[in-house]
């Protein structure tokens, strides 16, 4: 039973230092856009951006994405340099993350 109990913790370990995140691989996959047109009212953002491996994006284009959250449009205007990532769900880009680009 102990080995079995062993086992499991070794896999647990493993499982979990797999599935963590590096920060620095993190911000590196955001993308580098510039916010055209903010609509919080729909809770929709439009942003000029660079290429989404990610997503098989190879060129830069301006999309119109739907925010995860009305809270990610704060203090966000038209004009704002920003790096943003983005889930894709059920065929709607919808943006996760905003941050200021340095």
């Amino acid at each position: 039973m102990r080995k079995l109990t062993a086992m499991t913790m070794l896999a647990m370990l493993t499982l979990s230092s797999l599935t963590m995140i590096n920060p620095a691989r993190a911000q590196s996959a955001m993308t580098d856009g510039v916010v055209t047109k903010v609509n919080p009212s729909a809770n929709k953002i439009t942003i000029k951006h660079g290429p989404m491996k990610k997503f098989g994006m190879d060129d830069g284009m301006t999309m119109v994405y739907t925010v995860k959250s009305p809270d990610l449009l704060s203090g966000i205007k038209s004009g704002d340099k920003i790096k943003f990532d983005a889930d894709e769900v059920n065929g709607q880009f919808i943006v996760t993350k905003i941050a200021p680009a340095p």
